[in-house]
């Protein structure tokens, strides 16, 4: 099989979509390994002093730590959702132009056995 028979702009085009879908779809594994990490084991944060600042009573002090922790469960929720729905789109896309990528391959002949040696 020559590469040149390989090589024409429709194989070319096939592959590269083939590779640009992959490298989404590992990202997007990626990040979402890292979202569900962070739904079920948060960052502790950073809220403030040990000493409230004049004026910022216990209770507002505890007040912006909560809307902190629910503001770090909603960006790890729409994280997950997000490169989910990224997954969900780019690995049938990749699938489906590999699977095409398959099917114009040139059929392979097989080739005859050199003398003196069992065919496999």
């Amino acid at each position: 099989m020559a590469l040149p028979e390989r090589l024409t702009i429709r194989s070319l085009y096939l592959y590269l979509v083939c590779l640009v879908t992959l490298v989404i779809a590992l990202f997007a594994a990626v990040e979402l390994t890292r979202s569900t990490v962070g739904l079920f084991y948060p960052d502790p944060g950073y809220y403030g002093l040990a000493v409230p600042p004049e004026g910022l009573s216990a209770a507002e002090l505890q007040r912006q730590e909560e809307l902190a922790r629910q503001s770090q469960l909603r960006n790890d929720v729409l994280g997950v959702v997000g490169s989910a729905t990224t997954l969900l789109i780019a690995a049938p896309l990749y699938l489906y132009h590999w699977r095409r990528v398959q099917s114009e391959l040139p059929a392979r002949v097989p080739q005859p056995a050199a003398p003196g040696t069992e065919p496999r």
